[in-house]
């Protein structure tokens, strides 16, 4: 039985799976880049989450550990090193039934700092541990045995439940860490004024991208079947696995960590705003939230989140939702930026400031980034800053 590949598996197709000690570097380098790169950031983000306390350092770790195991075959064989195809040959060293899970459970730890596995997590493993004891059963019969069992009508049957059960897999966890990221997104614009630098937006298209690989791989498969390509040209599944593991290294390894985040799917379903809160004084609360605002300017804090703007008036962050939601019809996020907005119109009409840019000046009026800026400047103006900026001149000029 043919060794898997992630993001998907195939049928045994009866090629040699020996290769050249003489094959050119245009295959091995790339590989071999893809592999080495690949451990180094998993050791480090091993020991990052140890020295940390960081349960997502350590699952992304994983992650990583996975993708690099799943072109560690090809990486030796076209090495020239065949030990994997050889005296391995039929070992269930596959972990592919373990990459949903894992994927799933970083984004968990990653958007909420308080998770921590269950025995009940346990569960998750099943899949694989009948994958492993099932070959591990064929495997200790002999190596004989194992080339009768992968030859066999039964054997070749098996795969190809494997394979459909591996994709299986993959379909569940990669809709349910989609939905999670999506209730994830919805979610932070209710706690947090700058949303980029908590967006996940790599780990969306991290997820996107396996999925194409999966795609890619099966269309090679179908033209496999046609062409009887070689494993010189089954290459190409690899090489695009490698393009997956520097995305995650780069991304993943930079991502922006915060101790405030405590996001969970149950607390999503109820949150403040889809739910009447009795016995509060909008009104009062409303009153006091404008003193605040004009006050002290907490806006002007880039990371400011609700958390940190209910303490300010000694309110649950629960109950400040609601006011806001309630009496502003403004989810946090948008409230924030609308007086952040409001702020650096009102400095672009001053002459000290005619000396700064754009973004200068709406860094110091609380944002964090241009693209938030520019985000929230259209969605409350309707305009781009540029044309803002260049209207208020010419209206200036003609006075």
């Amino acid at each position: 039985m043919q060794q898997r590949s992630l993001p998907s598996t195939k049928p045994t197709t009866g090629k040699r799976r020996i290769f050249s000690r003489n094959t050119m570097s245009f295959y091995t380098t790339p590989l071999q880049f893809g592999y080495f790169f690949g451990c180094l950031f998993a050791i480090l983000l091993w020991v990052r989450g140890n020295r940390e306390e960081r349960l997502s350092d350590t699952m992304l770790g994983w992650v990583l550990f996975l993708l690099v195991l799943e072109i560690q075959d090809y990486t030796f064989g076209f090495s020239g090193i065949n030990f994997l195809w050889e005296e391995l040959n039929g070992f269930p060293r596959s972990l592919s039934f373990l990459f949903g899970p894992t994927i799933y459970f970083y984004l968990k730890s990653q958007i909420n700092r308080q998770f921590s596995f269950r025995m009940a997590d346990l569960l998750h493993l099943i899949p694989w541990m009948v994958y492993f004891l099932f070959h591990s059963a064929i495997f200790l019969q002999g190596s004989d045995f194992v080339k009768e069992w992968q030859s066999s009508v039964a054997g070749r049957v098996t795969d190809v439940i494997e394979t459909l059960a591996i994709l299986g897999v993959y379909a569940v966890y990669f809709a349910k860490s989609l939905s999670m990221y999506r209730q994830y997104r919805q979610w932070t614009e209710t706690q947090f004024s700058d949303t980029d630098a908590v967006s996940l937006i790599w780990y969306r298209n991290f997820l996107y991208l396996m999925i194409f690989i999966i795609l890619f791989k099966w269309l090679w498969f179908f033209i496999d079947v046609v062409l009887t390509l070689d494993f010189y040209q089954d290459w190409w599944w690899n090489l695009a696995t490698v393009a997956a593991i520097v995305y995650v290294t780069i991304s993943g390894y930079q991502q922006q960590q915060t101790m405030k985040m405590v996001f969970n799917e149950s607390g999503a379903a109820t949150e403040p705003s889809r739910r009447v809160i009795p016995d509060l004084d909008v009104a009062d609360w409303k009153q006091k939230l404008l003193v605040v605002m004009e006050q002290e300017k907490p806006y002007l804090e880039p990371e400011l989140t609700l958390a940190d703007l209910a303490r300010k008036l000694k309110i649950a962050p629960p109950l400040l939702s609601q006011v806001i939601n309630t009496a502003f019809e403004k989810n946090f996020n948008d409230f924030i930026n609308a007086y952040r907005v409001e702020d650096f119109k009102m400095r672009m009409q001053r002459p000290e400031v005619r000396h700064l840019t754009l973004l200068g000046i709406a860094l110091d009026c609380g944002f964090n980034s241009k693209a938030t800026f520019n985000r929230a400047f259209r969605k409350h103006t309707g305009q781009s800053p540029s044309e803002y900026g260049a209207n208020s001149v010419q209206r200036e000029y003609d006075e």
